[in-house]
């Protein structure tokens, strides 16, 4: 009876530690998701007691509305959603159809995080994490343009046309000597209805355009480097804003902003380097 005794012991030992393994592991994977939060980062954070995130459809690299359901999808969503689940907080994804829009929102008080290009004017109303995703702005002009080079833009006569208060808006604005910008809900649009020179744009949906309009082609090179990051309004406090860089951090360390990217289709949006 002994030996017996013995045995179920050792059965029941093992099951036993299978079982914790079992538990453990999703923790082990959540790794500091598990770890209370203060009451100053709720505060800051979410302080109607659910996460309100701002998810800007007009940028195809950053979310995509999922054609089954209606709601927004991608590396914004998974990140909101990653964070709300941190928190302990429910989730609200609030959609647009651009940055601009986003930032003008900002002001009401009806958003806690956003997900936008890092510009001086906007780092006026929201404190910025260090950049998850890089991408790039480029040109698109007429197939028979004799614009060649990105560098041969910015000259006297030559219209752009640009979405309004769009990062790379913002970024022309500040750099162009020559060229005008002509500002618009839908810079694309505005370029193909008005037959301007070249559009400015993120990447992406510029070459997805010119694929499908054999009119039009992409510049090689880049006129600048988009830094996306997350933010939250200034005003609230630090906590908020340090654990939100903290975790931004962690995201891009653990894989997690490289696997979103693959998940959502987005190959060629770059991890951002760790912040320094």
């Amino acid at each position: 009876m002994t030996r017996i005794a013995a045995t179920a012991m050792i059965v029941l030992a093992a099951a036993l530690s299978a079982a914790s393994a079992q538990t453990s592991s999703p923790s082990s994977q959540q790794g500091s998701s598990m770890t209370p939060v203060s009451p100053d980062v709720l505060q800051d954070l979410a302080p109607t007691g659910k996460l309100r995130a701002a998810i800007n459809l007009g940028n195809m690299v950053l979310a995509q509305k999922d054609p089954a359901t209606g709601r927004p999808k991608g590396i914004t969503a998974d990140l909101a959603h990653e964070l709300g689940r941190r928190l302990h907080v429910e989730v609200e994804l609030v959609p647009f159809d651009a940055a601009g829009k986003v930032f003008e929102a900002v002001k009401t008080g009806n958003l806690d995080v956003m997900f936008l290009a890092i510009e001086p004017v906007r780092a006026n109303e929201i404190s910025f994490t260090a950049p998850y995703v890089i991408i790039e702005g480029v040109y698109m002009v007429p197939q028979d343009s004799k614009i060649t080079r990105v560098e041969d833009v910015d000259r006297d006569g030559v219209r752009i046309g640009v979405s309004k208060n769009s990062a790379y808006d913002l970024y022309l604005t500040r750099t162009l000597k020559h060229a005008t910008l002509m500002r618009s809900d839908d810079g694309i649009a505005q370029f193909v209805n008005d037959k301007l020179d070249a559009a400015a744009g993120v990447k992406q949906p510029l070459v997805a355009f010119a694929s499908k309009n054999p009119g039009v082609r992409v510049l090689d090179g880049r006129f600048m480097e988009i830094r996306q990051a997350m933010g939250t309004p200034k005003g609230r406090g630090d906590a908020g804003s340090r654990y939100l860089a903290a975790f931004v951090e962690e995201m891009k360390a653990s894989g997690f902003v490289a696997s979103a990217l693959k998940r959502s289709n987005q190959p060629n949006a770059a991890v951002a380097p760790p912040a320094n």
